[in-house]
């Protein structure tokens, strides 16, 4: 009798612990099931929200070029700075362009929804996405046959790299191979054409930089990244007959432009009246950028779209060798940054607190110079505009936007 007892006393609480656990479990698997419907990641969202009714629609008519002989163009990047003015010359020329652009907080975030404004009322939709959703992507290439990409996104700054290093990998990495991987598979392989850096050019001592220069030494995390973005389109050019264009930029600047530039943050220290750092290097060594207003980028991208072959490969295979190129875009007339801040403070009327630092250990370079001349023959690229200009355009266009006014 006792040993029944003891017996069903076991039993009885096995079977209550049996039931609890079983309980603990389903309710687990109810929260992860609430988790995932009710506490729904940025790219969940994405999705419901590219899911809502009209948004193909949308996609497509902002794909459609206005004749027939135009291009269809995906331009990554679509709310950034480069991104954004491309996205309008290709619209305001007749072309096809779909945006796509995560809207990543790496910088004041209302800019960007700004330009998308500016960009939506020329007809220009812009996906809130990520290259490395591959599901959203392949969704894009359904609804629109791309004659080409446009890859500008990325994760930029030097010295950003030493705060978040992961996010150079997971953009300017995976993203671009996760982007490539979409292209190569696509019936019609789109020709790409896509932002490399003059950062490749890292710690190499020969000026002005030329295409065949070594660029192995990589100064950044940054840097090496856009290498090998470099290498990686090679890899895909050479097995999947890929289309491809890199566009080695050289210190960007103008209207629209981004907050963690010097010029743009000089310019807002300066009204302010704070102290700016002016680095120098060792000895009393100058730093030099070949700074390069945004109108002349975008006719050098735009003459790489034209003058881009098609790829040669359908459905992830290769036909025949395809087209692979890299180029310089600079003004190929670098100005110290110092001379930089004395053409600001004319156009700003305000003098600057000056502070001169050594050259900190972050990854920037002291000096760099473009040779354009492949650009020039290749592309008939031909940079116009000098750098007082460009400021002066770029100041116009910060007081405006900021509701500013010089002292007088």
């Amino acid at each position: 009798m006792t040993r029944f007892s003891s017996a069903n006393r076991f039993r009885f609480k096995f079977s209550i612990s049996k039931s609890a656990f079983l309980c603990c479990l389903f309710f687990i698997v109810l929260l992860c099931f609430v988790s995932n419907h009710l506490l729904l990641s940025d790219n969940d969202r994405r999705l419901l929200r590219t899911s809502r009714k009209g948004w193909e629609q949308r996609v497509l008519s902002s794909g459609s070029p206005r004749s027939s002989s135009g291009s269809t163009v995906l331009v990554t990047g679509a709310a950034g700075f480069i991104g954004s003015h491309v996205s309008a010359a290709l619209r305001n020329r007749g072309d096809g362009v779909v945006g796509l652009d995560n809207f990543n907080n790496y910088y004041d975030v209302s800019l960007k929804h700004d330009r998308r404004a500016m960009l939506e009322s020329s007809g220009v939709f812009i996906v809130d996405g990520d290259i490395n959703d591959q599901e959203l992507l392949k969704k894009l290439f359904s609804i629109v046959q791309f004659t080409h990409v446009m890859h500008l996104a990325a994760q930029a700054g030097v010295r950003y790299a030493m705060r978040n290093p992961a996010s150079y990998i997971d953009s300017n990495l995976s993203g671009f191979v996760n982007l490539l991987e979409v292209c190569k598979g696509a019936e019609q392989q789109p020709a790409i054409i896509w932002a490399s850096s003059s950062s490749v050019y890292g710690l190499n001592s020969k000026v002005p930089f030329s295409e065949t220069d070594r660029t192995d030494q990589p100064a950044s995390l940054y840097a090496a990244t856009k290498k090998a973005g470099e290498e990686i389109a090679h890899s895909y050019n050479h097995i999947y007959g890929l289309s491809i264009t890199g566009l080695r930029f050289f210190t960007v600047y103008g209207p629209w432009g981004r907050p963690d530039m010097a010029y743009f943050f000089f310019t807002k220290d300066i009204l302010e009246g704070k102290s700016i750092q002016i680095f120098e290097g060792g000895k009393g060594g100058v730093v030099a950028r070949d700074f390069t207003y945004i109108d002349d980028i975008v006719k050098g991208c735009l003459a790489a779209l034209d003058t881009a072959e098609k790829s040669t490969g359908s459905g992830g295979k290769k036909m025949g060798p395809a087209q692979l190129r890299v180029y310089n875009l600079g003004n190929t007339s670098p100005v110290e940054v110092g001379s930089l801040v004395s053409i600001l403070e004319r156009l700003l009327k305000v003098k600057a607190r000056r502070v001169a630092m050594p050259m900190p250990r972050n990854g920037d370079v002291m000096y760099t110079h473009a040779n354009i001349s492949l650009a020039e023959k290749e592309l008939g690229y031909k940079p116009t505009t000098d750098l007082r200009s460009g400021l002066e355009k770029f100041v116009k266009w910060y007081l405006s936007y900021y509701n500013q006014s010089t002292v007088n």
